[in-house]
Parts: structure tokens; C-alpha cells; sequence
């Protein structure tokens, strides 16, 4: 079976693309295409005893969080990436200017994975459905692990109140003050699969 990323480069092909690294000593760091598509092939890179977010959740996040290879403020100021990186492996913010290759995306996208997989592991105290951990990595990718972290969705979550805690994907819809399109959709697809 075909990876994502497998049919993300068959769409975008072998295009080569510039990046301006202001850390190139740290490139160690990160990992390579190969190491992506071995670990998103199954499952991202997880201690045996947490959940890993499945194939269809890396699909709900990226169907949301286009492959951009230059740097975009995302509406509230935040320089963004690749599939919604703000800030690389090494700990440095995305900024203006900043370029990317397909590859570099993945290998920050399978960081970024790694790290809100973790989050909400360690947040959600209560059983959880894949969907619903699916769901959650989706939110907390999007809205960040403090807030998430801080969330009333996850306090009515940590209750077993799962229906309030879906109903609280809808609350998280705004941007830069004001409700967007993009997120009320997001959290409507994230609630389903939530309750699913």
C-alpha cells in the first residue's frame, strides 16, 4: 500500500526546490524523506506504549494544512511552512523568506507529528477511540499544545464527558479575532471523526 507521501510526490513530481538554511550546521537534526515515509508508512516515530496517529489522521491534517515550500504569515502574524510548521526541529522560528524542499517539509511534518502526538498522549488522561486521538493531534496541531493543553475541551474530556468535549471543537474557530471559513470546516470534520 502506497504511502501519503508516496502520492504526494507522484502530484508534485521531482521538482527541485531552493532553500535558504540559516542553520546549516544544524541539518543533522532532521530527517530524511526515507525516514519519513518509513515511519508515516505505519505509524509516526512513538514509544511503544503511546498511541500514533493513523494514515487517516496525517490525511485529515494535511487535506487542511496545504504543502507550502515558501514561508506565508498564516493570518495572525505567524510565519509558517511546509504542512503548518512554525517552528523547525532545531527549535528556530519559520520566517519571512524562508524556503523549503519537499522532502524538508516532510521530515518537519514528521517532527511536528512526534511532538503533538505526544501532548495530547500525555494530556488525555481517559481511554480514547483512534478516531478520537486522530481528532484530538488534528486540533492540537492546529491550535497549538498550550492551548490545547489548557483547553476546556480537554478539562470535559478528562471528566469522560465526551460529548461536551466534541461539542467544544466548534468553539476553536477563529483567527486573528475572527471566525474563518477554513477552521469552522476543520473543526466540523474534527468533531465528526471525533464522535465517529
Amino acid at each position: 500500500m502506497k504511502t501519503f507521501f508516496d502520492y504526494l510526490h507522484r502530484i508534485i513530481g521531482s521538482k527541485s526546490f531552493s532553500y535558504q538554511d540559516r542553520s546549516a550546521n544544524k541539518d543533522s537534526n532532521i530527517a530524511t524523506a526515507v525516514d519519513i515515509d518509513d515511519a508515516i508508512g505505519v505509524a509516526v516515530d512513538s514509544d511503544d506504549y503511546e498511541r500514533s496517529i493513523s494514515k487517516a489522521g496525517i490525511n485529515l491534517i494535511t487535506s487542511f494544512e496545504d504543502l507550502k515550500l515558501d514561508a506565508y504569515d498564516d493570518g495572525t502574524g505567524t510565519w509558517t511552512i511546509g504542512f503548518g510548521t512554525t517552528v523547525y526541529p532545531d527549535g528556530i522560528r519559520v520566517q519571512q523568506g524562508d524556503h523549503c524542499t519537499v522532502e524538508q517539509a516532510k521530515s518537519f511534518f514528521q517532527h511536528d507529528l512526534r511532538r503533538f502526538q505526544k501532548a495530547v498522549n500525555k494530556a488525555v488522561l481517559v481511554t480514547l477511540s483512534q478516531n478520537q486521538f486522530d481528532a484530538l493531534v488534528s486540533l492540537s496541531y492546529n491550535i497549538g499544545q498550550n492551548a490545547f493543553k489548557n483547553s476546556t475541551l480537554l478539562k470535559y474530556l478528562n471528566t469522560e464527558d465526551y460529548q461536551a468535549a466534541a461539542d467544544q471543537f466548534l468553539v476553536w474557530n477563529k483567527g486573528g479575532g475572527q471566525i474563518l471559513k477554513g477552521l469552522v470546516r476543520r473543526r466540523e470534520v474534527e468533531r465528526t471523526l471525533f464522535l465517529k
